[in-house]
């Protein structure tokens, strides 16, 4: 029993009240192996109730137990199974679930928050690497190695942590950088001229060393002998180093310049193709992505490889060249010395290598946890206001240094190699440039070389050493811009679940409205949310969906503006299907007004004319006067310029919707969207939106959706949903007689506010 407390503490990081709850029961047997443990949150009933899932082995390795203790410290539940049983994880209505299944039987369920996820990962990770032997896994609790960043323990062979590295992503190539080409090839023309130059501008940094021997053996040397300097030859020497100088500064300028400005362009394009293409993926992709992670990923990630372009790459080329010219200089000059001069060199070479690999996980990492610094700011700041209601700026400030310390921990891992890397590159540069002095000397006093052959090698290993070092810190530079142009191409590479029709096939114009879906099902991976879905939709016709929180409602209307695609059945527009129209002119016969109306930084004129962004100032204010926005749109100082602030926080929610009524309004859609519409606002409000509402409807087909049943009393038919199935179809006299499934939630809403009214 200590052994396992000893395994809590030390591997599984628990609050206290856990450990003194199982150190003062017996809970398990002796014979039993922790493997894992998971604190949740909610109880089967879906109440916030924390519990834990304690993971055991038993002495035949095949067979497992879970016991789930209750806060008190007694066991709840206790559930065994075989090695062939296995967890599946998914959420629905922002609850997550864990199913543990064995021969496709249920045997239990548990409930958590979404803020458990990666630790629902971690806890289904250990279990699925049981098959290790509850023997070695036991080991490895004994024997433990922690996350370095978080101190998470590893399990047996596991490389990267769960919790740091949930994606499990494969790591950053240097190859990666070669996919920049297609961007580039547009410039290839100022490309190769920009390599034109760096060759002739290293071969004009070459020639000084050069004519250092003439000038040291036919002029300071003899003068040493004879006391009669050669002016004139001085002169003509020091001629040729001063033209050098000049024509090393002028082709290095001008390929400077050029690979600047094509480098610029290359990020440039890098970044609007990225934000482009990440723009048309599906609301799936951006259902599991962190708004901070990707302004990262399209901000600060092209902006390091632009650069790594403009200056990183041109050193590397510049340096590689430089190390040619010179090996071939030197070996032309003296074979035996240039041999003794490159022996440090396969050192340095295996080196770089060895540290590339070290460092191609770490710089990801680095650039992981920078996001995670910019999700907390994305969260924290267009959230400011909630975070003051309820006084949190504590607890944002807390979960900022979190980020920002483990943004450190992970730089302090990469500096620690990378720091012991540079120094040791530049012991053996120094190494090298004492064994030249050395035999170098010995050369000279057996006259098999001059003593400006020796200055000029001395020059030319100077310059070798000192671009070898910098070439060996490029590396750092290299799996940097590899790393972010990985997260880059991540997005890039991405195909889309909602694809563009190879061949469109046009609307029919005008758009009538017409809807039919028939046998729609959508699965969310292995979740089924709709299934067996047959309706129609008449042009003109007022559809109110009605049905319990996660019944389907919301799904359905996004399948028929397909931002997801059926995986089964169809869903059709006036008799086309909708997977054979042109994304952009599908979505433009749809006027869509949701519960939180979102409007951009800017006047309320451009809000309004989003849609149609070429309206004139007179068909905003009619599309304003039929929302009723128009009159407190000029209670405002600049009327229809006024600034709205970011998402609109200047105007109150009302208003707000108004704004997105005149938004929909002023696109004249056929096929009207209306989610929740009226549900967040006051009575009076609701009134004035309502009004606003009657005026947008008129001959248009129209799905609503309303929490609130009276507010679709006028729609033509009610369509009640219930776990993704259609159970009820009628207008609201119809569905009352019936008493059926709409009956039951119209009665509950009555009591419900006539408790409310009693209690006022």
């Amino acid at each position: 029993m200590d052994s396992n407390l000893n395994h809590i503490s030390a591997n599984f990081p628990l609050p206290l009240k856990w450990k003194n709850i199982v150190q003062s029961e017996q809970l398990w047997e002796s014979s039993l192996t922790l493997l894992s443990c998971l604190e949740i949150d909610l109880n089967q009933h879906l109440f916030f109730e924390k519990s834990l899932l304690i993971l055991l082995s038993t002495e035949r390795r095949e067979q497992f137990k879970i016991l789930q203790i209750s806060t008190a410290g007694k066991i709840i539940g206790e559930w065994s199974f075989g090695s062939e049983a296995y967890f599946q994880q998914y959420d629905h209505a922002g609850i997550g679930h864990i199913r543990l299944l064995e021969f496709e039987q249920h045997i239990e369920s548990w409930h958590h928050t979404l803020s458990l996820n990666l630790a629902v990962n971690q806890f289904k990770e250990q279990f699925q690497n049981r098959s290790k032997s509850a023997e070695s896994t036991s080991l490895s609790l004994v024997n433990e190695v922690n996350c370095p960043y978080c101190q998470t323990p590893l399990l047996p062979n596991q490389e990267q942590c769960l919790v740091c590295d949930p994606e499990n992503e494969v790591p950053p190539s240097t190859w990666t950088l070669f996919k920049l080409w297609r961007f580039a090839k547009p410039y290839q023309s100022q490309l190769i001229l920009g390599f034109f130059l760096t060759i002739l501008s290293t071969g004009a940094t070459l020639i000084p060393p050069y004519i250092t021997m003439p000038l040291m053996d036919e002029v300071l040397i003899p003068y040493q002998a004879t006391k009669v300097m050669n002016f004139d030859l001085a002169a003509m020497y020091l001629g040729g180093l001063l033209l050098a100088a000049l024509m090393a500064w002028g082709l290095g300028w001008w390929k400077t310049y050029i690979l600047a400005l094509v480098s610029e362009r290359i990020g440039m394009e890098l970044r609007t193709k990225t934000f482009n293409h990440m723009i048309r993926l599906s609301l799936e992709y951006f259902g599991s992505k962190r708004t901070g992670d990707l302004m990262s990923r399209i901000g600060a990630e092209t902006d390091r490889i632009c650069i790594f372009l403009s200056l990183h790459l041109l050193d590397f080329a510049t340096d590689l060249l430089m190390l040619i010219m010179t090996a071939c200089i030197l070996i032309s000059i003296d074979p035996l010395l240039a041999l003794v001069t490159l022996m440090p060199l396969p050192f340095i070479a295996w080196m770089i290598h060895f540290v590339r690999d070290k460092l191609r996980f770490g710089f990801e990492k680095v650039d992981r946890n920078w996001s995670e610094v910019n999700n907390v700011l994305s969260d924290t700041i267009p959230g400011i206001r909630v975070v003051k209601a309820f006084a949190q700026e504590n607890r944002e400030n807390q979960r900022f240094i979190q980020a920002n310390q483990r943004n450190l921990e992970v730089n302090d891992q990469v500096n620690r190699i990378w720091a012991s890397f540079a120094p040791t590159v530049t012991l053996l540069t120094e190494i090298g440039l004492l064994v030249v002095w050395g035999f170098g000397i010995y050369q000279v006093a057996n006259d098999k070389i001059t003593v400006g052959v020796l200055t000029a090698f001395l020059a030319y290993i100077a310059r070798f050493y000192s671009r070898m070092d910098s070439m060996s810190r490029i590396v750092s530079h290299t799996q940097k811009a590899a790393a972010g142009a990985k997260r880059v191409f991540d997005i890039l590479d991405h195909v889309s679940s909602v694809p563009e029709p190879t061949q469109p096939v046009p609307m029919n114009q005008p758009v009538q409205g017409k809807i039919e879906l028939r046998n729609v099902g959508f699965r969310y991976g292995n979740r089924a949310v709709t299934k067996n879905i047959n309706l129609d939709i008449q042009p003109g016709e007022m559809i109110g969906l009605v049905g319990h929180s996660g019944s389907g409602k919301s799904t359905l209307v996004n399948l028929i503006c397909r931002f997801y695609d059926v995986s089964e059945g169809s869903v059709k527009i006036d008799g086309v299907d909708v997977r054979s129209i042109a994304i952009d002119e599908l979505r433009k016969q749809f006027g869509m007004v949701l519960q939180e109306p979102f409007l951009f930084f800017g006047t309320i004129a451009e809000n309004i004319a989003y849609g149609k962004p070429n309206a004139t100032r007179s068909e905003i204010v009619q599309a304003a006067k039929a929302a009723n926005a128009h009159d407190f749109i000029l209670r405002l100082p600049l009327g229809y310029d006024s600034l709205v602030g970011e998402r609109g926080q200047s105007l109150s929610g009302g208003e707000r919707q108004r704004i997105s009524i005149a938004r929909a309004l002023l696109i004249n859609p056929r096929i009207l969207i209306l989610d929740e519409a009226t549900s967040s606002v006051d009575t009076t409000t609701e009134k004035e939106i309502q009004k606003a509402l009657d005026n947008l409807v008129q001959g248009r087909t129209t799905l609503a959706i309303a929490h609130r049943l009276s507010t679709l009393r006028k729609a033509d038919r009610l369509i009640v949903l219930d776990k993704g199935e259609i159970v009820e179809v009628g207008n609201h006299d119809e569905l009352m007689l019936a008493q059926g499934t709409y009956y039951q939630l119209y009665q509950a809403q009555a009591r419900h506010a006539a408790e409310i009214a009693e209690s006022i």
